[in-house]
């Protein structure tokens, strides 16, 4: 018999931040709980805390604790249960052409590129349009918890859009997007998430988490067009009541 006990799991520290101004919605102020996404468990502090409604963002995991506000809920998408729109289907027709492939979490110059033009075009006057190339390779190297990146090529084999992505033990989590802004009418953005949910769906995994759904933040609100949603409350995860995307 072994006399040597089995290392033991460090408790994991959870903080609150200070009050900021809501990024999302004018006039209101915004707190988070959050913890360090560090160490050989974090892989599996990812999984359990995204099912709790928690979001990544470097090696932050964070959930909103903002007082008198509830307008952020978790939101993801049963993968069996998931039909594309009438709109999506057209997205994906649209978009017959591009190739999604699935590459390690490092970033490159190329990627740089097109996320500078995209936060430029859709961000100019946010934190994000401001980031160096080193800045970009932290947000895409800090706090890998089974991360890879999704690159949307062209038939060109020009780089049109960049997922990055956790893979969860029970699905996966698109963490940031970014795509050429310069062909909206591609819809690059929602044609990446319905390449995730395909993705999830040859990997026989249930969920795909996209974040918070805030109802009046226009940059949000997109979301809401992947039925069925189920969304994160006080008796678990349920079906969203959400009217349907034609």
């Amino acid at each position: 018999m072994s006399v040597i006990q089995p290392p033991q799991r460090p408790l994991q520290q959870f903080f609150r931040s200070g009050p900021m101004p809501c990024p999302y919605l004018p006039g209101r102020v915004e707190r988070k709980l959050f913890t360090r996404l560090i160490g050989p468990y974090a892989t599996e502090v990812n999984s359990t805390l995204s099912r709790a409604g928690f979001r990544r963002s470097h090696d932050i995991v964070y959930r909103p604790v903002c007082p008198n506000c509830q307008a952020c809920v978790p939101v993801r998408v049963p993968v069996a249960e998931f039909v594309p729109s009438r709109s999506q289907r057209r997205v994906l027709k649209l978009n017959g052409g591009v190739t999604l492939t699935e590459r390690p979490a490092y970033a490159t110059s190329e990627q740089y590129r097109l996320f500078s033009l995209y936060q430029n075009s859709r961000h100019g006057d946010s934190d994000m349009a401001r980031m160096a190339m080193g800045d970009f390779a932290a947000m895409v190297d800090e706090g890998r918890a089974d991360t890879s990146l999704l690159e949307a090529r062209d038939d060109r084999g020009q780089l049109v859009g960049c997922m990055l992505t956790d893979r969860l033990s029970d699905g996966y989590s698109a963490v940031y997007s970014f795509y050429d802004a310069a062909q909206d009418r591609r819809s690059l953005g929602t044609f990446m998430i319905l390449g995730l949910i395909e993705r999830a769906r040859l990997a026989g995994m249930p969920y795909v988490y996209l974040g918070y759904w805030i109802a009046h933040s226009r940059k949000m609100a997109y979301k809401a067009k992947f039925h069925p949603l189920q969304c994160l409350g006080e008796d678990g995860w349920r079906t969203a009541d959400i009217p349907a995307d034609e």
